[in-house]
């Protein structure tokens, strides 16, 4: 039940009423000290929450998961592994099956942005931040140029649907504006906000507020793409251009195949409504998602979710039984996505304590030292078991994973290991084109030149040297 804009939408007795049936009024105990601009504000935030929703997850009734239940049935997922086995089909007719959805426009790509780089020590949209080892392109960039280079090679135009969040789409937008899009065409970039949640207190499920005329609110989670794809007339717009699928990253893996021709085509042959793309864990309790399959449904159990002993299990080759690392790839029917949005309960909420500074009964902000609210938020890889078909395709992690989470210094996903993978990737393709190339040299190609290894022998003279004291980036040109 979310509260009417009817009437007078700032009458204090309406919405107390309609507060106290949840206990919720507690919300208005600043009222008669804000303006009618920032009651209106209030009175809006509250009208976009389903208060029934949001007392059933507070009260907890919503449907419990025990993952160690389902960590004890799981097994390896139906997947191509990144050697070619484990599909009916080959890889290069799966590529082919890609190339042609390509050429005939079938592909849009999202982009989920709405993280900022606070953990890098970085106070713009993580999509702002430079990660080229050689050019210092944004990871904006990044993911244009790929994007372009597609179009450019396969003859389509795909549409770039970019979800940003309340911290990052003003910021993102003037980006954009700033840099022509990027090389983007306006009629085919759609920059539009994901929703949020209330935060609650951990204790008493009393609503917190983050300031006397504002509720404390935070994004829904990356799930919550479905809905504001559809909220926002994203599935429309790509249904009317002729769009089956989707391919979805997030902008904080530079290596991400953004529209990937072979990808898409194990995607097609499949005839699967949602595809993840994966990597093989380097040890049992790596920080990713882990992609199974449960009573013939694949799905995640989060690593926090994973008991140690299912973690470690491993097969009669010492290889891990749950082995399939989510990296957040993947590619979804659209039809399939219209129809989630159709039913908005489909998707889970998942729970998270957090410290989430709060306005006491004072108006004064409290900033609490320990966790002291619970925040709600849907994932999008939640969608496996209810699609028709999933598949998992595995890749290697040098050619397809390396994200930008923590700031250089930190033992994992830092910049600095980012910038390395990208630069030894695009080495190991100088090679393979015959250009000898020294240790430590860095190299950067850009999409635009070439989109893989084969894309730049076909570009290059063979027999070049790349020593220490040059670097190989967008300059490199296509021989006359």
């Amino acid at each position: 039940m979310s509260l009417p804009l009817t009437d007078n939408l700032t009458s204090y007795d309406r919405l107390n009423e309609l507060l106290a049936e949840f206990g919720q009024q507690h919300v208005l105990r600043h009222w008669a000290e804000l303006d009618d601009v920032q009651r209106e504000t209030l009175a809006s935030q509250l009208n976009e929450i389903d208060l029934t929703e949001l007392t059933r997850l507070i009260s907890g009734k919503d449907k419990n998961t025990d993952f160690a239940a389902l960590a004890m049935r799981a097994s390896s997922p139906p997947a191509v592994r990144a050697d070619g086995s484990g599909a009916e089909w080959p890889p290069a007719q799966a590529r082919q099956r890609g190339e042609d959805a390509l050429r005939k426009g079938e592909l849009g790509a999202v982009i989920v942005a709405g993280g900022q780089g606070t953990r890098l020590g970085f106070d713009q949209p993580k999509g702002m931040f430079p990660i080229g080892p050689v050019s210092g392109r944004t990871l904006f960039q990044f993911f244009a140029d790929r994007l372009l280079a597609v179009n450019e090679k396969y003859g389509c135009r795909i549409p770039l649907y970019i979800m940003t969040s309340d911290a990052t789409d003003q910021q993102t937008r003037e980006y954009f504006a700033a840099n022509n899009n990027l090389g983007v065409p306006d009629e085919d970039l759609y920059i539009f906000k994901q929703g949020v949640m209330p935060a609650v207190d951990s204790v008493t499920g009393e609503l917190l507020l983050q300031s006397p005329s504002s509720l404390a609110l935070s994004p829904d989670g990356h799930g919550g793409t479905v809905s504001a794809l559809d909220r926002c007339g994203c599935l429309t717009d790509a249904a009317s251009r002729g769009i089956a699928h989707l391919a979805y990253i997030q902008v904080d893996n530079p290596l991400a195949n953004l529209c990937e021709p072979e990808l898409i085509g194990h995607h097609l042959m499949a005839a699967s409504e949602m595809t993840t793309q994966v990597v093989r864990k380097r040890y049992p309790m790596e920080k990713v998602g882990n992609v199974v399959l449960v009573d013939g449904q694949v799905q995640i159990i989060e690593y926090s979710d994973l008991p140690t002993p299912a973690a470690e299990a491993v097969n009669e080759d010492g290889s891990l039984k749950l082995w399939a690392g989510n990296i957040a790839v993947h590619l979804f029917n659209v039809d399939f996505l219209r129809g989630v949005a159709a039913k908005a309960g489909l998707l889970p909420f998942h729970r998270a304590l957090k410290k989430v500074p709060y306005c006491d009964e004072q108006g004064q902000l409290v900033s609490p030292d320990q966790p002291n609210a619970t925040k709600f938020e849907r994932f999008i890889f939640d969608l496996l078991p209810i699609a028709k078909n999933a598949f998992v395709v595995e890749s290697l992690a040098s050619e397809a994973f390396a994200p930008v989470k923590n700031a250089d210094g930190s033992p994992t996903d830092t910049p600095n290991a980012a910038k390395k993978a990208i630069a030894d990737l695009h080495r190991e393709w100088l090679e393979q084109a015959g250009v000898c190339v020294d240790q430590g040299v860095q190299v950067e190609i850009n999409s635009k030149l070439a989109l893989s290894s084969d894309d730049l022998k076909g570009k290059i003279r063979t027999n070049l040297r790349i020593d220490a004291d040059r670097y190989f980036d967008t300059r490199l040109e296509s021989p006359e």
